[in-house]
């Protein structure tokens, strides 16, 4: 089995068997780049990797300045990929299976604070071209927790406004009802009578809810340059992305009593353990406001 067959086999494999979505296929197969490269290099054939190599290979990627969390990532990847191997039978055993990721510790996404996500809603002008549809992109990112993919994703279909939710098609194409709140729905009104109505909207983009102003689908990209451009009008500061609204949307409603498996449900998580980083996030505000306002928090 050459390189070219194993990664094909492996992406048929990650579409059927585990049912992911093309963004993750992709980076799974990014990951094995530096590792088809290095076999290729040693003259290696992928039966013949052996943990050596795979440390070899790590080596390389480390001293080309790759962070602890990246080479975990890889590592990740790479375990999957001879998993693969060997459920396909083409290799009996794993090789990295004593192959050691680095310990990253927990990681606690940055999350926007209620006072800065009104300030982002406030920097959008309405009254700009595509205002309106600005305006109903951070209500839907915010007010539901939606994935950007899952954003720009959403058909007209999936809005149910009179029973007050929609519907996402998650990961593996997994379907879930999210609530959808009343300003959500006046945005997204607003939207479709003052923008994207008076469009010519393209026929691979009709089904779509959002599109650009040329009439086709939006893109990830474009996305993650508009929450970038929000911030920065509203002198935010912090480092966000269109995630950091999911991170917010789910760390507020746990900070304001929501029980952990209707947020699970709500981000489309298949583990409780995914969402609990949500709590973790919520004991930090806490320990956050001991330490400022307890009489015994600062000495």
């Amino acid at each position: 089995m050459n390189w070219q067959q194993a990664l094909r086999g492996f992406r048929t494999y990650l579409i059927l068997e585990r049912g992911l979505s093309q963004n993750t296929i992709k980076a799974y197969l990014n990951d094995l780049k530096a590792l088809q490269k290095f076999s290729e290099k040693e003259d290696c054939k992928i039966a013949l990797l052996e943990l050596i190599h795979l440390e070899e290979c790590l080596k390389i990627e480390i001293e080309e300045g790759k962070s602890k969390r990246s080479i975990a990532r890889i590592v990740s990847s790479w375990r999957s990929f001879f998993d693969y191997l060997v459920y396909d039978k083409a290799l009996e055993n794993n090789p990295t299976d004593l192959l050691e990721s680095p310990r990253i510790g927990s990681y606690l996404p940055e999350v926007l604070t209620t006072e800065e996500i009104d300030k982002i809603a406030n920097s959008i002008e309405l009254g700009s071209k595509t205002g309106h549809r600005d305006r109903a992109l951070f209500e839907v990112l915010y007010g539901c927790g939606l994935r950007v993919s899952e954003l720009v994703d959403l058909k007209i279909d999936d809005l149910f406004f009179t029973e007050g939710y929609i519907r996402v098609i998650g990961k593996g194409n997994k379907q879930r009802i999210i609530p959808i709140n009343d300003l959500a729905i006046k945005h997204i009104e607003l939207y479709k009578d003052q923008m994207r109505n008076h469009i010519d909207v393209v026929e691979a983009a009709k089904a779509y809810v959002f599109i650009n102003q040329k009439g086709g689908r939006l893109s990830r990209v474009s996305v993650f340059k508009w929450v970038k451009l929000w911030a920065e009008k509203a002198g935010i500061k912090k480092n966000i992305s269109p995630h950091t609204f999911r991170h917010s949307f789910a760390t507020h409603l746990v900070r304001n009593g929501a029980d952990l498996r209707i947020v699970q449900e709500m981000l489309g998580h298949e583990s409780i353990l995914t969402t609990e980083i949500y709590t973790h996030l919520d004991r930090k505000h806490l320990e956050q406001a001991i330490l400022k306002y307890h009489p015994r928090g600062s000495s």
